[in-house]
């Protein structure tokens, strides 16, 4: 699944070459994704102008003067820029054009979403419960030890918790934590406000690494203009069960936690 570097690398591609144009035509081909598609989706942007593109947490929020178009990428998405008589293939479900450029949403699992919110978007119910953005200034060491007092989720499912933390999915939470040199079963509520500032402070670095790097490309995911990331080739633990911890030599374990595959270093993190 795309995570936040994914869906911010994407945003940062789209911005230059769509703020400020207007939307001349919509083409919907499947109008189900993981919510049916506003059926008057042409009649609410066609002809509008596009004022900015932002991300809440892993959604995209188009914004136009009626509204704000909401987009998530789901669990194999990707929106990409191409020239308007580019022929659409099996998976490319929403058009937007640009004149001559094209949005396109590519979903093969159709775990996405399309939606549109005419009043505040940060009012809308995918949105209104989400937690703070890990690289905010409001993401700190004591925000997080305070949010962790009494709590005895283990720290990995805690920061990668929506409603605490957004952004943090598995293989950014398993990064950080071993940079962190945190076991990720650890209670959260077990954590210092030395160990939380020191977790706070791994999450972001991990992020920006993988800003820095194209995010990460496994399976679908692509950058707007059809590039690959390449963080995936800097992983200390994420997919590296059985093989040598790169900083103590020990073997990379893997757990179960929270339905998903959890990567650490039982010698580095405690």
């Amino acid at each position: 699944m795309p995570e936040l570097p994914e869906v911010e690398i994407t945003r940062r591609g789209l911005a230059p070459t769509l703020t400020g144009k207007t939307a001349t035509h919509v083409v919907v081909r499947h109008a189900v994704l993981r919510y049916p598609i506003p059926a008057n989706l042409a009649e609410l942007i066609q002809g509008r102008k596009l004022r900015d593109i932002h991300r809440r947490g892993k959604y995209l929020l188009f914004s136009f003067s009626t509204g704000t178009l909401l987009v998530h990428l789901g669990m194999s998405g990707s929106l990409r820029l191409l020239p308007s008589d580019e022929p659409a293939q099996k998976h490319d479900h929403v058009d937007i054009v640009f004149g001559k450029t094209v949005m396109r949403l590519r979903d093969p699992r159709r775990f996405g979403a399309v939606l549109w919110e005419s009043g505040d978007i940060n009012q809308h119910k995918l949105l209104a419960t989400l937690g703070v953005e890990p690289l905010s200034t409001a993401f700190s060491g004591d925000w997080l030890y305070a949010a962790t007092r009494g709590k005895t989720t283990p720290i990995k499912l805690f920061v990668m918790d929506g409603h605490v933390v957004v952004g943090v999915g598995n293989i950014y939470a398993s990064e950080s934590l071993f940079r962190a040199r945190i076991d990720p079963r650890t209670p959260a509520g077990r954590l210092s406000r030395v160990r939380c500032t020191r977790l706070v402070l791994a999450i972001k670095e991990t992020l920006e690494a993988a800003l820095a790097a194209g995010g990460s490309t496994l399976r679908d995911f692509m950058h707007s203009d059809g590039s690959s990331g390449w963080f995936q080739q800097h992983y200390s633990v994420y997919g590296r069960e059985g093989e040598a911890c790169r900083v103590c030599g020990g073997k990379i374990h893997a757990l179960r936690m929270g339905q998903r595959s959890s990567f650490f270093c039982p010698s580095c993190q405690r």
